[in-house]
């Protein structure tokens, strides 16, 4: 397999320290052996596989997962647990510049749909995910120039999604227990919730087994080559033949697994720390005492809130390279943040500490679709941060376009993503963007 990260990041170990790891055991698994056969073979065992599995097999189809490690171990299961709007980079000017202004207003209705999707999902298989946070989200103003842009986006945000969207001003934040230092003010918008992503996730793969679908998990593709009308999957210690082939890796794609993919995506890095356990004393001298999904308006933003048992998390972006060095520098740049934003809690030990990939695309937006013009193969990733919702709905969206039925997704999100320029050195690029970022959060 060839890959853009250091090998660190893609190894078993990369989950330690993980806070969810510790809420949820593994399930039983058996890796991929001998040579096996599918109607459809799935790559990645995270929301979108998953989903995208089940779909199939309601469908009728027989399926078979395979994923590097165990199901849920990249990003499905190492997130924020934000089940929230968001899906791509590119702004909504952006959005109807390129598409017009009825593709702008039909990925709202996707962004609005997934949060759906997942929250019925979780209601019809029954899943206890520790689900918090019913109000909805908050974007916080880090500048007044941040507070004003609110102000004016305030009537569209609320005509795109159907809601009520609430402006804050600086002394609302701090009558609603949301006082976090340099904030000018918020939009709190009521849709979202919540989650233990990790148990999200593998109740998915419990419901999927129950489906017989076939979960192969530390059972890594090293190669990938369509032959006689077959895919065929190798691993380390078997070989799976399929007739259709859904790839769904996102940040811990492959470069090779299938070829098409090579240099569409982009992985980044998120972090994330969590505290131990705050006292409800703590909490009001902080005068932080919401379980709303938070996040700021920096373009390298910081995202956080307190879980059910009083720890809080706090993550952002920003590491390059994934050596311990790196991880260590990070993790305490990430703790460095936390404390400036939360002074009061500066005494406050932190427990856990991680990191994971997202998936960015060239044009900063999501693709469901087909890979070129490789047979029956379909692929779907770069929910840019925000795959918990997006990630879910799209999976059982692009299993329907495998089915060759109709979907439900916004037509540019099936058109093929660019290739980075020089591709190879694409993670390079994040240093001088990653510079000019944080000037512009400064000013």
């Amino acid at each position: 397999m060839r890959r853009i990260y250091e090998d660190a990041a893609y190894a078993a170990e990369s989950l330690s320290g993980c806070w969810w790891a510790e809420t949820c055991p593994d399930l039983p698994n058996t890796p991929l052996s001998g040579e096996q056969r599918a109607e459809f073979a799935v790559i990645g065992a995270g929301f979108t596989g998953l989903s995208a599995a089940l779909h199939l097999a309601r469908s009728g189809a027989d399926v078979a997962v395979l994923d590097l490690h165990r199901p849920g171990w990249g990003a499905s299961g190492r997130n924020g647990g934000f089940c929230c709007l968001g899906g791509a980079k590119a702004d909504g000017a952006t959005l109807a510049r390129r598409y017009g202004e009825d593709q702008r207003l039909a990925f709202r209705r996707t962004e609005r749909r997934a949060i759906e999707f997942v929250s019925d999902r979780i209601d019809e298989l029954g899943l206890d995910v520790d689900r918090q946070s019913p109000g909805g989200e908050i974007q916080l103003a880090h500048s007044r120039a941040a507070f004003r842009a609110m102000q004016a986006e305030q009537a569209q945000t609320g005509a795109d999604y159907g809601i009520s969207p609430q402006l804050l001003t600086p002394d609302d934040l701090r009558a609603q227990g949301l006082n976090a230092a340099g904030m000018q003010g918020g939009l709190a918008l009521p849709l979202g919730f919540g989650l233990n992503p990790r148990k999200y996730v593998l109740g998915l793969a419990r419901a999927a087994t129950q489906q017989s679908i076939r979960l192969h998990g530390e059972s890594p593709v090293l190669s990938h080559e369509y032959r006689d009308g077959w895919h065929v999957l190798v691993t380390p210690q078997g070989r799976l033949l399929a007739r259709n082939l859904i790839v769904a890796t996102n940040g811990y794609s492959a470069e090779n697994i299938p070829e098409w993919i090579a240099g569409r995506i982009l992985p980044v890095q998120s972090s994330i720390v969590v505290t131990r356990p705050l006292t409800e004393a703590e909490r009001q001298a902080q005068n932080w005492t919401t379980d709303s999904m938070a996040y700021d308006s920096r373009n390298l933003l910081h995202y956080f809130r307190l879980l059910p048992d009083g720890r809080m998390l706090f993550g952002m972006r920003g590491a390059v390279r994934w050596t311990a060095a790196s991880q260590a520098a990070i993790l305490d740049r990430t703790r460095r943040h936390f404390r400036a934003m939360f002074p009061k809690w500066r005494h406050v030990t932190f427990t856990h500490g991680w990191s994971g990939l997202v998936a960015m695309t060239r044009d900063l937006v999501p693709f469901v679709g087909q890979m070129g013009d490789l047979p029956r193969a379909h692929a779907a990733f770069a929910w840019h941060g925000n795959g918990v919702a997006m990630g879910s709905w799209c999976g059982e969206q692009v299993a329907r376009m495998a089915l060759g039925k109709t979907h439900e997704l916004p037509a540019f999100m099936s058109v093929q993503p660019r290739r980075f320029p020089l591709a190879g050195w694409r993670r390079a690029f994040l240093y001088p963007a990653y510079l000019a970022y944080g000037i512009k959060d400064r000013g």
